[in-house]
């Protein structure tokens, strides 16, 4: 079991296993978990990130979607969600994916705003970025841009994004606070803030909070869902909201920990039902034109938690990628 002992830990480690990720998907590793073949979403790319099987990642993408982006940047994908649908994107919107990994909701998103709009992913690992350029010469899209760079900095400039998406990478963020300061900044009076990501609901375990090879999965990184709506509207965001699309039992935590431990193994009946995946929405407010000065409070938010999510599926269900 390895522990956290920093925020430089929780970053380098990221990079480390993402680009392993990345380097895997590049040269073809894997089979697929319902046969042979390469691994696929369905079956959750993130074991290349943590060393097991991950109900997280799984059915994320339905096949029109799949088929819309090549096959390396659909098995990149670590996500929890998909943001490009909850985002509702329109055509010459400008759009700024933070973590884009392999590229696919970058790729998805430059379709959806069109020639006339804009696609960024920003990424700090190497061997994604790599992959992801790779990915953007197979789609032959010109609107899509990808950057180096942590998400703690953006390298845009302020008031310069419509829209600001991520697919389940705020929670490998050490400084969150920072993360979401950053994603009001860039945003444009009006922009809105869509993201999927996990958060957590009740207490969880201590031992669960202090192993990196979760929070790597996005679990022990995970806010609650109060948590993150109050960070946002100490960002400035108004009308956040949280829509639960998943919630992850007693059976999927035994899925996700079988690779870990006895002692976190053990755990798994202990966080039946307090992790799920989930959309967060917000808004810049039209009058807003940079983040709140380190220090102040910003008004809350009008936020709500809506609960609309059954039990994650299995593996091998009906997802178009695993054949049903």
């Amino acid at each position: 079991m390895t522990t956290m002992n920093g925020d430089s830990d929780v970053k380098e480690i990221v990079r480390q296993r993402y680009g392993e990720a990345a380097k895997r998907v590049s040269e073809g590793a894997g089979t697929g978990c319902c046969g042979s073949g390469p691994v696929s979403s369905c079956c959750g790319a993130a074991p290349a990130a943590i060393g097991g099987s991950d109900p997280i990642t799984s059915n994320l993408y339905d096949a029109v979607q799949a088929g819309a982006v090549p096959d390396t940047a659909l098995l990149a994908s670590l996500g929890c969600g998909n943001p490009t649908a909850l985002a509702e994107l329109k055509p010459g919107e400008t759009v700024l994916d933070l973590g884009s990994g392999g590229g696919i909701d970058v790729l998805l998103s430059a379709r959806r705003v069109g020639p006339t709009g804009v696609a960024y992913g920003l990424d700090m690992t190497d061997e994604m970025l790599a992959l992801a350029l790779e990915n953007k010469r197979k789609s032959g899209l010109a609107n899509v841009h990808f950057l180096k760079g942590d998400i703690e900095h953006i390298p845009l400039p302020a008031n310069s994004v419509d829209v600001v998406i991520s697919n389940c990478v705020i929670n490998l963020a050490a400084d969150k606070d920072r993360v979401l300061t950053e994603a009001f900044r860039v945003l444009r009076p009006g922009g809105r803030f869509a993201v999927s990501d996990v958060v957590v609901r009740g207490e969880v375990p201590p031992a669960i909070r202090r192993n990196m090879e979760l929070w790597i999965g996005c679990v022990a990184g995970a806010l609650s869902d109060r948590d993150y709506l109050d960070k946002l509207a100490h960002a400035g965001f108004a009308d956040a909201g949280i829509e639960i699309t998943r919630v992850y039992g007693v059976d999927n935590a035994r899925e996700f920990l079988a690779a870990q431990g006895a002692d976190l193994q053990q755990l798994a009946a202990q966080v039946d039902g307090k992790f799920a995946s989930g959309f967060i929405r917000a808004t810049k407010p039209q009058a807003a034109t940079a983040a709140p000065s380190p220090g102040t409070t910003a008004t809350p938010a009008a936020a709500t938690v809506r609960a609309t999510a059954s039990t994650a599926p299995s593996c091998c269900g009906t997802s178009p990628c695993c054949g049903g």
